[in-house]
């Protein structure tokens, strides 16, 4: 027969240690975070294809001073971020 006495509730938090697979369903295979790595090569990926952009067969220059633009800028904060990175807290 069940107890029918009720244990007195704690008045502390819990802590999770650990991902809850039914929030983070990726966290089941043991994988739950961002790769910094893949990141930076897929945005060096992005910075050619928009320098590959300006090869065409356009008349005006005007979209290739956005483009150059563009990677210069997505460089700049790579090599930033790259170099930040580096800098001990």
């Amino acid at each position: 027969m069940a107890a029918t006495d009720l244990d007195k509730a704690s008045t502390e938090r819990a802590v999770a240690t650990s991902v809850d697979p039914a929030e983070v369903p990726s966290a089941a295979w043991g994988w739950s975070g961002e790769s910094r790595k893949a990141a930076r090569i897929a945005a060096w990926v992005v910075v050619v294809a928009l320098l590959g952009m300006t090869i065409g067969n356009h008349q005006g220059h005007v979209e290739d001073i956005f483009l150059v633009g563009l990677a210069g800028l997505m460089a700049l904060m790579l090599v930033v971020d790259s170099l930040t990175q580096r800098v001990p807290k």
